[in-house]
């Protein structure tokens, strides 16, 4: 497929022939303006140097295979033109800034064209949308904090607006929306959002994405927000690894979230915040600021639709008495008789377990739960942790971050989704069966990707992405129902009245 790619670039310079993967390659960079214009190798070499330097790549300007893969990668759809140029000034102010008549230190600006700031220092914003697998608090949550995380460093500060007109729009979208075939949004992967520089004040987000704001499964909303919200103060994109504006989106961690390149290019356009009031939010911070406000949120006493209801969970299994438990981010949910809990964390009844788990498995073999994360498995005897365990997937020949997992009972062993492929384990051994990974093919009608799967009393197996399920026949090896779990399924614990009418009790 790399081959191919740089085939393809390399037919559009060098025969002027155009290439959808090119000309999209070159426009990031502001090298397409107009229809059918053609592209020297100078310019396709410019721009590859400068994707390669914001990517942290050896500069050669050459599509080598690293580069072609770094292209595929999820990443922002704001342009890249003029990053290097842009950060180059404001190091140089930054360093070797001059004097003024009156000993006033002048620094240059970093915004790509004269006027692209606010010249204001209150502004409005309003979520025009939602996507699929959040729930309106959820989004309104993460997008305040994002906010937050910018106005907490600079003279800025934002106020959420749902009526009349406001400063900053954003909105979540499917393929094109008016924004130019170069901004259409592409699925899974790829570009997951776009922004529009001060005065037009838009960011705008792939709706067929899977936005989370505490697992893996998915990216985190908040985080790919706060970048946006970047883009539409001004800022283009940073070279410094692990910076906010990096075009490639930061991870979570325990760390500050905005690094010292992020502060200053806000702080030269817009200032710091007035007397002691800067306050830089680290990972960690907003981690247990999330788990308290996730808990809070839920609604206390009656009947109560969880947070899952509203979007997706990351697993799903049964414990030994048959109730089902699912699971999202910190939290677990006990689901007996159509009845719900409230939501618990994970730690109070799996201590050492990691938050936003990918995969539980709970196994009558030997009354043991199993659950995964990354590139390791945790096995708990009740509440008790086993000995040897976490353990690397890699010993029992299992993948790094699992789709799901789930007790099969027909081979008394349990199944691995991952990708294309699934795997068997043995229990009894902790060992991949032989002949595995075999591909998902062998499951008739199953979607790849799923983020959960259990056995009913009935034998049959659910399967689960987002808000699709589908039921599996063992038997018959095939599916033999599918739809929208929250509103069909009764024992996921969504449904607001006892009435099964049109609803699923196994």
């Amino acid at each position: 497929m790399m081959w191919l790619l740089l085939l393809l670039v390399l037919l559009c310079v060098k025969t002027s022939v155009s290439s959808p993967v090119a000309e999209g390659f070159l426009e990031r960079y502001g090298y397409l303006h107009e229809e059918n214009e053609t592209h020297s190798a100078a310019e396709v070499k410019s721009a590859i140097r400068e994707f390669q330097w914001l990517s942290h790549l050896p500069i050669t300007g050459r599509l080598d295979s690293a580069t072609l893969q770094k292209m595929t990668s999820p990443r922002c759809g704001v342009k890249d033109a003029r990053s290097q140029s842009a950060w180059s000034q404001r190091v140089n102010s930054i360093f070797t800034g001059y004097m003024g008549r009156r000993g006033r230190h002048l620094r240059k600006k970093r915004y790509i064209r004269s006027g692209e700031k606010w010249y204001k220092r209150h502004l409005t914003y309003r979520i025009i949308n939602w996507p699929r697998n959040l729930s309106p608090s959820q989004v309104r949550f993460a997008v305040h904090i994002a906010f937050k995380l910018w106005s907490n460093v600079s003279g800025l500060d934002f106020q959420e607006d749902s009526h009349g007109p406001t400063d900053i729009r954003l909105a979540f979208f499917e393929g094109e929306h008016n924004d130019g075939t170069g901004n259409a949004f592409d699925g899974p992967g790829g570009a997951l959002a776009h922004a529009f520089f001060p005065f037009r004040g838009e960011a705008h987000f792939d709706m067929a994405e899977r936005w989370t704001l505490t697992g893996l499964k998915g990216h985190n909303l908040f985080l790919v927000t706060a970048h946006e919200i970047g883009h539409t103060l001004g800022l283009v994109h940073s070279p410094v690894r692990h910076a906010l504006m990096s075009p490639y989106y930061k991870k979570m961690g325990h760390s500050a979230l905005l690094s010292w390149d992020d502060i200053t290019a806000i702080q030269q356009l817009y200032g710091k915040p007035s007397g002691d009031a800067f306050k830089q939010l680290a990972g960690r911070t907003l981690n247990w600021a999330i788990k308290e406000w996730e808990i809070s949120e839920e609604p206390k006493g009656g009947f109560h639709t969880p947070h899952y209801c509203q979007g997706s969970f990351d697993a799903i299994t049964t414990d030994e008495s048959g109730a089902v438990l699912v699971f999202q981010g910190r939290l677990f949910w006990t689901v007996s008789n159509g009845s719900v809990s409230a939501p618990l964390p994970l730690q109070t009844r799996w201590p050492k377990l990691p938050l936003a788990i990918e995969g539980a498995v709970f196994s009558p073999l030997d009354n043991k739960f199993y659950f995964f994360k990354g590139r390791r498995m945790w096995r708990y005897s009740g509440s008790d942790l086993d000995p040897g365990f976490p353990r690397k997937n890699s010993e029992s020949s299992l993948p790094k971050h699992p789709d799901c997992a789930f007790f099969y009972r027909p081979l008394g062993h349990m199944v691995v989704f991952k990708g294309s492929r699934y795997f068997v384990l043995n229990l009894k051994t902790l060992n991949a069966e032989l002949y595995y990974p075999r591909s998902l093919r062998d499951w008739k009608g199953i979607p790849r990707g799923v983020n959960g799967a259990l056995t009913r009393p009935d034998g049959k197996l659910y399967f689960f992405k987002e808000q699709q399920y589908w039921r599996f026949d063992p038997g018959k090896v095939r599916i033999t129902t599918t739809g929208l779990w929250g509103e069909r399924l009764q024992w996921i614990g969504c449904h607001r009245t006892p009435s099964l009418q049109g609803n699923e009790l196994l």
